[in-house]
C-alpha cells in the first residue's frame, strides 16, 4: 500500500504542514498540491463542496505526494466510509465532544476487527494499492476535532480512544464555545491559548498526534514551536484573497 507521508514524517520526528481547501474546486486543489505541501484538507463541512467535488479533488491531489485529508460534515458513518473509499488518507470529524462520539467515529473508519467499516474501497485501491484493505487500518489517519468547551473537558477520554490518531484543535469554534473570542482564527488571548495547550498536552500524553487550524504564517510558526505535529498554515481562499494587494496595480 502507498505509505502515508504524514506517518513517515512523524516517525522521523518531523512536523507536517497543511493547506486547507475551502473552495471545493479540483483545479485549485491540484495547483495547491503541486506547491509542496505535506498535506491538504478537503473541507466538506463549511465549503461549497459535495462528495462528487471531493472525489474530483482527491483525484487531482493524487498526482502529487501530498497527503489528502477530508473533513466530513458530521459524525456520520456513511460519509466517513465514502470519503475513505474515495481515497482519503486521513478523515477528520468535526465537533467530537465525548469518548463515545470518538469511538463511533473511529469505528466507522476501521475495518474489522477494529471497527465496522464496510468493505468496498473502490477508488482507494487505485490510489493506495491492491493490498489496501489489509493495510488501511494501519495507514489511514483518524482525526478528531476538539472545538467546544465540552470537548475540551472530555479531551483526556477522547484521546484514549483506541484507533484514534490525532486531536485537532478548531480554534475558531473553541474560542466561541469558551466565550473568549468572536470565532476568529489564529487566537492569541490567554484563555484560548491555555485551552490549546491543554489539548496539545493531552494528545501527546495519550501517545497520539496533535494538530491545529490557522491561516497565517506567524500563527503556524507559533503552533509548531509549541509542539504541534500538524499545522494548517493557510487556506486556498486566503491565498486567493492575498491577490487584493495587487488589485491596485496600474
Amino acid at each position: 500500500m502507498r505509505p502515508n507521508k504524514l506517518r513517515e514524517l512523524w516517525s522521523a520526528g518531523k512536523k507536517a504542514n497543511n493547506c486547507w481547501l475551502s473552495l471545493g474546486n479540483a483545479y485549485a486543489a491540484e495547483i495547491i498540491a503541486h506547491q509542496g505541501w505535506d498535506s491538504v484538507t478537503i473541507d466538506l463541512q463549511h465549503a461549497p463542496a459535495d462528495y462528487k467535488d471531493a472525489l474530483a479533488m482527491l483525484t487531482a491531489v493524487s498526482t502529487t505526494t501530498c497527503v489528502p485529508i477530508v473533513r466530513v460534515p458530521s459524525n456520520d458513518s456513511g460519509d466517513i466510509q465514502r470519503v475513505l473509499d474515495a481515497g482519503a488518507y486521513g478523515v477528520m470529524c468535526p465537533t467530537i465532544n465525548t469518548a463515545e462520539e470518538a469511538a463511533h467515529f473511529v469505528g466507522a473508519a476501521r475495518y474489522a476487527p477494529l471497527g465496522v467499516r464496510s468493505a468496498g474501497p473502490n477508488r482507494a485501491v487505485l490510489y493506495g494499492g491492491a493490498d489496501y484493505t489489509a493495510q488501511a487500518n494501519a495507514t489511514v489517519l483518524t482525526i478528531a476535532q476538539i472545538e467546544t468547551a465540552k470537548g475540551l473537558q472530555n479531551a483526556d477520554a477522547i484521546a484514549k480512544t483506541p484507533g484514534l490518531d490525532m486531536l485537532f484543535v478548531g480554534p475558531s469554534d473553541l474560542g466561541l464555545s469558551l466565550g473568549t473570542t468572536d470565532g476568529r482564527a489564529n487566537p492569541t488571548d490567554k484563555p484560548t491559548q491555555d485551552a490549546i495547550d491543554k489539548i496539545l498536552a493531552t494528545a501527546h500524553a495519550a501517545g497520539i498526534a496533535a494538530g491545529i487550524f490557522g491561516t497565517t504564517e506567524a500563527f503556524a510558526k507559533a503552533m509548531f514551536a509549541k509542539g504541534f505535529d500538524l499545522v494548517t498554515v493557510t487556506t486556498d481562499a486566503t491565498l486567493l484573497g492575498a491577490g487584493k494587494a495587487l488589485a491596485a496595480t496600474r
